[in-house]
């Protein structure tokens, strides 16, 4: 095995670069909960785009729900306010709270839950 792959773009699956299948199948052998291959040839063209990193703040939104997955609020859910691509920072109404007030947190703090449409 040369390499193996995990993105968050591909949940649930492993790109893995080997000589041959048989390779691949020995590791598979070895390895808890995993379920199968799906055969293919990739290029490395189509796998760029996994591979170039991408700035979160540029994928979150007024309006957006997420979840915070650090610090002193971790696991709550809160709704975008503010965004500041300068700072890298966004602010965020809590969803839960009695009192709406508003946190600002590193981007690198929450995961996206949904969408504003």
């Amino acid at each position: 095995i040369y390499s193996i792959l995990a993105t968050e773009d591909l949940k649930g699956y492993l790109l893995v670069e080997a000589p041959n299948r048989g390779a691949v199948e020995d590791l598979i052998r070895k390895t808890f909960k995993v379920k199968g291959i799906v055969p293919g040839e990739s290029t490395i063209e189509e796998l760029d785009h996994l591979l170039s990193p991408h700035k979160i703040i540029d994928s979150i939104d007024k309006g957006n729900i997420v979840e915070l997955i650090s610090g002193p609020f971790k696991g709550e859910r809160a709704r975008v306010m503010r965004v500041d691509k300068h700072k890298e920072e966004i602010t965020l109404e809590l969803i839960d709270a009695a009192v709406p007030i508003p946190v600002t947190v590193g981007v690198e703090q929450v995961k996206i839950i949904s969408k504003s449409s």
